[in-house]
């Protein structure tokens, strides 16, 4: 009997899956791997690159005749400015050293934001940041280098090292296991899961809303009677992932930005 109501169930299932001889095919991995428009070049690529020539514009445009009263978009730029400079750059870094690292945390900020609300964008619909390289390049070829740089050269070679791997106050047979954890944590795992961070929360939330924008079109089209009807709660539901995926993408954006400043804080502080 379990046997025969398992099948029933069964059928059941697959008749929501199957409809009209047509099968649900849910998106997968693979609908990120997007062929190149032209010789080796991809979607990606293209959005990446337009990401800072819309970056450069607005804040060529909106500060080309600053005025006492700002309008709204030298608003707007002032504001984002502003974020950058003074909510991530000073907060983490410190009031001493702060102003050199402004331009670099306000254009991590802005290019990683701009790159997310691709996803968000009719026709182009992809989040750029959802492709691993991305920010993994900006971690790893830009944020790494940059804060260890910025320690070694304040600290001296061996003052870094001691100041990152050997912190005071543990009792010194604890360094034979804290000191290469250290080393793991500042060194090998900081700039990847930098690049985590954004890549997985921009892959998941894309793929969310690819999944139930499918269903519901899958419903409406091949279902029959009352799945036409549950279209409509997956269209609800690609609605509500979107507004809740644009509010994901500006703070992804603000972290990898935050992290990044606090890394390169930590490498300047005198202590651990």
């Amino acid at each position: 009997m379990n046997a025969g109501r398992e099948n029933s169930e069964g059928a059941q299932l697959g008749a929501l899956v199957l409809a009209a001889g047509d099968e649900f095919v849910p998106p997968t991995a693979e609908a990120f791997n997007l062929p190149p428009i032209f010789g080796w070049v991809t979607k990606p690529m293209l959005l990446a690159v337009l990401s800072v020539i819309i970056i450069v514009a607005f804040f060529l445009l909106t500060t080309r005749k600053m005025s006492i009263v700002p309008g709204k978009a030298q608003f707007l730029a002032e504001s984002l400015y502003n974020f950058g400079r003074n909510n991530i750059a000073r907060e983490q870094i410190g009031t001493a050293d702060f102003l050199r690292f402004v331009p670099l945390i306000l254009s991590l900020f802005t290019f990683i934001l701009v790159n997310n609300l691709f996803g968000l964008v009719p026709f182009l619909q992809f989040p750029t940041m959802s492709h691993i390289g991305f920010p993994l390049a900006l971690s790893v070829l830009v944020v790494y280098p940059v804060y260890h740089y910025a320690g070694f050269r304040k600290h001296g070679f061996a003052g870094y090292l001691r100041n990152q791997l050997v912190p005071p106050g543990a009792p010194k047979f604890v360094y034979i296991l804290l000191t290469p954890i250290e080393f793991f944590t500042k060194f090998v795992m900081n700039p990847i899961t930098l690049a985590i961070r954004v890549f997985a929360a921009m892959f998941a939330g894309h793929l969310l809303i690819m999944l139930f924008g499918i269903s519901a079109e899958f419903l409406l089209l091949h279902g029959e009677g009352l799945l036409k009807a549950i279209s409509a709660f997956s269209f609800a539901g690609a609605l509500a992932i979107t507004f809740i995926e644009a509010l994901i993408m500006v703070i992804q954006a603000f972290i990898f930005a935050l992290l990044s400043a606090n890394y390169i804080g930590a490498a300047l502080a005198e202590e651990h």
